[in-house]
């Protein structure tokens, strides 16, 4: 599983030296801020049935073409499908919030997900819309501390970006 300490040893290893003094800082930091990820991945699993739930209706009033007959959202396999890949999503930042890098989203969410939408002719878009507005509808300190809501909004930025 890829993670901040992971990738610095395997960079280091590459190179044929040992870690640097930059290298550990950036372990030393991924390793201070591991509480703030620790609350944020708390409260996401907490809520995760809500904010799932709230990020899909918020991309299906966004994109609401995809109720047509023979859109990607047209039955109710289709439209249960969209909001457990969503659920999954969440639950792929959630993980990476506990191992304090980008690994599960990389291995699980992102490596070829593009691919098989495209494969599937399902459009990104409504994802990219539906991560969005889980990153805007935090609040702090409603939701959780502001470092753990930074943690939690790069991870989110992160999957959008790799999806738009």
């Amino acid at each position: 599983m890829k993670s901040v300490v992971t990738t610095v040893i395997a960079a280091a290893d590459a190179a044929g030296r040992f870690p640097s003094t930059s290298d550990l800082e950036s372990v030393q930091g991924s390793v201070q801020r591991s509480s703030a990820r620790l609350e944020a991945a708390e409260k996401l699993g907490n809520n995760i049935d809500v904010v799932a739930r709230d990020s899909y209706d918020a991309c299906i009033k966004k994109y609401p073409y995809l109720n047509n007959a023979g859109e990607a959202h047209s039955t109710d396999t289709f439209k249960a499908k969209c909001a457990r890949d969503i659920k999954h999503y969440m639950r792929l930042i959630q993980y990476c919030l506990v191992v304090g890098g980008t690994g599960p989203l990389d291995e699980w969410g992102i490596a070829g997900g593009r691919e098989v939408y495209r494969a599937l002719g399902l459009p990104t878009a409504p994802y990219v819309e539906a991560l969005s507005f889980a990153r805007n509808r935090g609040c702090a300190p409603r939701d959780m501390s502001p470092q753990a809501l930074t943690e939690y909004n790069a991870l989110l930025d992160y999957a959008i970006n790799s999806l738009s």
